[in-house]
């Protein structure tokens, strides 16, 4: 090789390199690490429900009171106590959602307050206004233009046999103390309290015969009552603005 030769070669090698301005190899190089990808932090969990019992005070018994009254159950005063009325109502809707029926206030419980079922419908004829009730979980359904405007806990007949006399009547009749199951119509009401032979009788609505809604002092969670439907008081208070006259009932015993 000539010396000319090899300055071309030389040269040649040089432009290779590719040399930049400042000295460095813009050539091949070692590949450096790539940057590590940030990790989000953990996202907090959901706050949770506290459990609930009678007697709790606070924001989460405001809530929950709040909350049944959306969903149409009257737990009474929203006033964040958990007293008899917001009991009842938590009852009612442990029913209609077919949980297991207790005082206490639990994750399934608030869980399906996220997600409520609403109640089954008691008969074929589904009128826009009308009374189901619900003999076997003990709760009854005001409907109002095809929706529900009123859910409640209630204490039909005990089936228990009794002796008593009829008004007017004087000799007494024995009988069980039933509610009878059928279809019925909303007839005579009165206002304020109501003596009849077997007790005293809040704002009642007779549908059947002698058998009516009322409120009632005592309505605990098993059917105690001589036949007729007691409900809460706060409940009755209201009762007869959102039931006419007329209002056909459907009374069932479903499975």
């Amino acid at each position: 090789m000539n010396v000319r030769t090899s300055v071309i070669v030389i040269a040649g090698a040089v432009a290779l390199a590719g040399c930049s301005a400042d000295g460095s190899t813009t050539g091949a190089s070692t590949p450096s690490s790539a940057p590590a990808k940030s990790v989000p932090p953990p996202s907090p969990a959901p706050p949770q429900h506290p459990k609930l019992k009678p007697g709790a005070k606070g924001a989460a018994v405001r809530e929950l009171q709040q909350r049944l009254k959306q969903l149409n159950y009257d737990p009474g005063k929203v006033d964040g106590k958990y007293g008899i009325g917001t009991q009842m109502a938590v009852w009612a809707f442990q029913k209609v959602n077919r949980l297991k029926v207790s005082n206490t206030v639990g994750k399934s419980v608030w869980a399906a307050l996220d997600a409520p079922k609403p109640p089954r419908p008691m008969a074929k004829g589904r009128e826009a206004d009308r009374v189901d009730v619900d003999l076997r979980r003990q709760y009854l359904v005001v409907y109002k233009d095809g929706k529900p405007a009123l859910i409640t806990h209630i204490s039909s007949g005990s089936g228990e046999y009794y002796c008593a006399k009829d008004r007017g009547a004087t000799v007494a009749r024995c009988r069980y103390a039933t509610t009878g199951t059928g279809d019925f119509e909303t007839g005579r009401r009165a206002s304020g309290w109501e003596i009849s032979p077997l007790g005293q009788l809040y704002n009642p609505i007779y549908f059947n015969g002698g058998i009516a809604f009322h409120g009632a002092l005592d309505v605990p969670r098993y059917p105690a009552s001589h036949g007729c439907v007691r409900m809460p008081m706060h409940v009755a208070e209201d009762f007869p603005e959102l039931v006419g006259t007329g209002v056909p009932v459907h009374v069932r015993r479903p499975r």
